[in-house]
């Protein structure tokens, strides 16, 4: 375990240079109320570290915008999450360091076996989390990236994250935290009773450390159809709004197989299995269109019976909204 000797003062007055030099975006103040469709990226960080973690002391910690200053820097090889709150005599600050292995660059996926990320050795991905003085000499770990985007310069300009750190030994207590960065919700999570016919009684949910998502225009463009494959699964949702309509943000609609008449069509298939008639409702809770007023970001639950059955499958849809 490692400690850094007066990192208060130091810090304090570093800062700034040590923005500079490592090249950290500015971090975000509280957000405004985004104007109406426009999805919201979400910044914060948090922690629960177990009893005995030297780095978290077995506490839990949680930051947003608006109760600290949150940046991001470096590059797909070599990110730096910081999280800093100063007070009048006093700061308080955690680092996360992800690294790709050596000559790659970090992308969507599960990075196993990490060693500290400034002094990882062969094709180990490096993870190093530390805080408020208190660091690992070595480190055990791994960590899953969500989301990861970089801007012309090759900066980082979104990130999603999480890791699992123990400190100097491979059974040592675990840090566990979650890092966002200017990142918006990509997921499909689902349950499903013993009798539905898709999901046979299963429950999941998939991210972008392990899955792909798609959503394109369907049926004319009105409809919507959305995929998620991963995990050994694969997840379809054909949806349409009733008759003559668009689909709108916060309204709920009864649904079959096919629109009609004040009905949305829903058909949601999965791993080789769909239905041949439906009942049940899909609600809308955010949609953003593009200037050509095609669907970008979206965000839906629904609950499908399946063959007029009173067995359901539930789901929650998140594209980017």
């Amino acid at each position: 375990m490692r400690t850094r000797t007066g990192w208060r003062r130091a810090l304090l007055g570093a800062f700034a240079s040590l923005t500079a030099t490592i090249g950290l975006t500015a971090g975000l103040s509280a957000p405004a109320a985004a104007a109406a469709g426009t999805p919201v990226a979400v910044t914060k960080y948090s922690h629960n570290s177990e009893a005995g973690d030297y780095i978290g002391q077995g506490a839990k910690a949680a930051y947003t915008p608006a109760t600290a200053t949150i940046t991001a820097g470096g590059d797909a090889e070599y990110v730096r999450f910081r999280v800093w709150v100063e007070s009048a005599d006093d700061v308080t600050w955690w680092d996360v360091e992800l690294a790709a292995p050596k000559g790659e660059k970090l992308r969507p996926g599960v990075y196993r076996n990490a060693e500290r990320a400034a002094f990882r050795t062969g094709r180990s991905p490096g993870l190093d989390v530390s805080g408020d003085g208190r660091g690992c000499n070595e480190v055990w770990g791994q960590f899953s990236v969500n989301q990861i985007e970089t801007d012309d310069t090759g900066a980082i300009s979104v990130l999603d994250a999480s890791y699992v750190q123990r400190c100097d030994s491979a059974t040592a207590p675990a840090l566990r935290g979650q890092v966002k960065f200017r990142a918006l919700p990509l997921s499909y999570s689902y349950s499903s009773d013993p009798d539905d016919w898709i999901a046979k009684g299963a429950s999941g949910t998939h991210t972008g450390a392990t899955s792909t998502f798609g959503l394109r225009p369907w049926a004319g463009g009105e409809g919507l159809q959305y995929n998620v494959e991963g995990k050994r699964e694969y997840y379809s949702a054909l949806m349409t709004p009733p008759t003559g309509t668009r689909f709108e943000a916060g309204r709920t609609y009864p649904v079959a197989n096919t629109d009609g008449e004040g009905v949305a069509g829903l058909s949601v298939s999965g791993n080789g299995r769909a239905c041949n008639t439906v009942t049940g409702s899909l609600t809308i809770t955010d949609l953003a269109r593009d200037e050509a007023g095609a669907v970008e970001a979206f965000a839906a639950t629904f609950v499908q019976h399946c063959g007029g059955g009173d067995a359901a499958l539930r789901g929650t849809i998140r594209y980017y909204a």
